[in-house]
C-alpha cells in the first residue's frame, strides 16, 4: 500500500439476529436479510480492508444468535471488529466472536488511522451511558496513540435525530464524551448505530455518522415507533492516511414485508 492509498472500511450494523435463524422481527427474517448485505460485500471483499459492527448484532443476546453470526461472517475472509449494543451480551460475545478474522479488540491500527470502540451498552437499559471507566480509557488510548487520525465507534448516537422516542435513548452522558473528543484534534470520525436510519452531523471538525441497520429501517422524525420499507444497508468508508474520509451508504434490494404496526 502506498502512503496516499485509502483503506476501506465497511459499518454494518443493527443486525438483530435470533437464536432461530428462520424466525420474524417485524416482518423480516434477520438472517436473510444479513446475508443480503453480506452478499453485497462479497461483491467488494478484494476492495475492503475490515469490517466494524456497531451493536445490537443479536436481538435475544444468545450465544445461538452469535454462533449464527460467526458463520456468516467466516464467509468474508475480512478482518472485523465490534462492539455491543443494547440488544447485545458482551460476555456471550466475548467467548464467541474471537475466533477466525473476528477480533474482539478495541483499540487498534489500521492504514495510517487509529480506531477506538466504545461499549455505550448498558445492562437492562434500552438507553446508552458511557461509564467514567470508559471514558478514562478513551482519553489515555488517545494520548498513547499519538496524532494519526482517529476513528470512534459507538453503539448509541451522541445526538438527538429529531425523532422522540429513539431521541430518549441515545447516548446519556455525550457531554462527557464531547469533553474527551474536544482536546483531540486527531479524531475525525465518530460512528454509531441503534438508529437504524442514516444520519450525519458536524461538530468541531469532527462527522458524526449513522447507519442503517441491516434489517428494518426506522421511519425519520416519527414521534413514536414506526419502520418503513426501506431497504437493509450499510455505510462504506475510505481513509487516506493524511486524514482526509470518503464515505457512503449501499442500501441492498431485498423484498420483504413489513407487517409490525406497533408503538411505544
Amino acid at each position: 500500500m502506498n502512503q496516499a492509498s485509502p483503506i476501506s472500511v465497511a459499518q454494518v450494523t443493527d443486525l438483530h439476529l435470533l437464536a432461530t435463524e428462520n424466525c420474524q422481527l417485524q416482518g423480516i427474517q434477520t438472517t436473510e436479510s444479513l446475508q443480503a448485505v453480506i452478499q453485497r460485500l462479497q461483491e467488494l471483499r478484494e476492495e475492503l480492508d475490515l469490517v466494524l459492527l456497531t451493536g445490537d448484532l443479536s436481538e435475544d443476546g444468545t450465544p445461538q444468535s452469535y454462533e449464527n453470526l460467526q458463520y456468516q461472517l467466516n464467509t468474508l475472509k475480512i478482518p472485523t471488529y465490534w462492539l455491543p449494543g443494547d440488544h447485545d451480551c458482551a460476555i456471550a460475545m466475548d467467548k464467541i466472536l474471537n475466533q477466525g478474522m473476528l477480533s474482539r479488540r478495541k483499540s487498534f491500527q489500521r492504514g495510517g488511522w487509529n480506531f477506538i470502540l466504545l461499549d455505550s451498552s448498558l445492562p437492562e437499559h434500552w438507553y446508552g451511558y458511557l461509564s467514567s471507566t470508559t471514558l478514562e480509557w478513551l482519553n489515555s488510548e488517545l494520548q498513547i496513540l499519538g496524532n494519526y487520525p482517529t476513528l470512534v465507534a459507538l453503539h448509541h448516537p451522541p445526538f438527538p435525530v429529531n425523532s422522540v422516542w429513539l431521541d430518549a435513548s441515545g447516548l446519556q452522558n455525550p457531554e462527557e464524551l464531547f469533553a474527551v473528543l474536544d482536546r483531540y484534534p486527531q479524531v475525525k470520525l465518530v460512528l454509531f448505530g441503534h438508529i437504524h436510519q442514516e444520519f450525519q452531523h458536524q461538530r468541531h471538525q469532527v462527522d458524526y455518522f449513522g447507519t442503517p441497520s441491516t434489517c428494518f429501517q426506522f421511519h425519520s422524525q416519527s414521534p413514536s415507533f414506526a419502520i418503513n420499507q426501506d431497504f437493509p444497508g450499510f455505510r462504506l468508508l475510505k481513509l487516506y492516511p493524511d486524514g482526509r474520509w470518503e464515505t457512503r451508504v449501499e442500501k441492498v434490494p431485498y423484498p420483504f414485508p413489513i407487517t409490525s404496526t406497533a408503538t411505544i
